[in-house]
């Protein structure tokens, strides 16, 4: 049985804490009116109170032991770079999600995602011992769908109809995942793809 609990991750570019309210006012610089929210299922994050009114539901799941959310911070500038969670945190089947993930565009196609997606994979594998780890995307989200798949995830199919979003829209979803077996194969390519990086 996994014992998923919150813990700090840190590598050469990025680490990854707990997130808090603390938080609030960095990810609002980063992220208030981004049009990457288009394909998130919160709606319209633009002010201050929207983004508190995020961290709060994103701190509520997390009391329920089913999300273990992190903001991430760049370690360069000690910005507040974005945020990213376990979810659908299954102990007895020995499998998460990660997901919920988002960055300001001064980090976007930066080492800081790819670094974090590594920190991420590597606790759940290694530390908590994971037999799976799914991911997940809006299907319209191309640019999204490129980089799950350029870590070496397996797409696994189109949920449609999957979700109702804020809006009123219907969200198809397409889900990936890496299993136990496959970790050192995608550990070689992220370490890889941080190599040309660090190049």
């Amino acid at each position: 049985m996994m014992e998923v609990r919150p813990v700090v991750l840190t590598g050469k570019y990025a680490r990854l804490e707990p997130l808090s309210e603390a938080h609030i006012p960095g990810l609002t610089a980063i992220g208030a009116g981004q049009d990457f929210w288009d394909f998130m299922l919160y709606g319209n994050i633009s002010t201050d109170e929207d983004m508190r009114n995020w961290v709060r539901d994103i701190l509520s799941r997390a009391e329920t032991g089913a999300d273990l959310p992190f903001a991430v911070i760049h370690l360069a500038s000690g910005r507040v770079a974005g945020a990213t969670r376990y979810l659908n945190i299954m102990p007895k089947d020995r499998g998460l999600e990660v997901g919920g993930t988002w960055y300001g565009t001064d980090f976007q196609r930066t080492a800081v995602n790819t670094e974090c997606k590594y920190l991420l994979l590597t606790h759940a594998f290694e530390t908590l011992k994971c037999i799976r780890v799914q991911l997940k995307t809006d299907l319209r989200n191309l640019r999204s769908q490129k980089a799950i798949e350029r870590i070496g995830a397996k797409k696994e199919g189109v949920l449609r109809n999957h979700m109702i979003l804020p809006d009123g829209r219907y969200r198809d979803s397409v889900y990936y995942s890496i299993i136990d077996t496959e970790w050192e194969e995608v550990k070689k390519n992220l370490e890889e793809m941080m190599r040309k990086f660090a190049a």
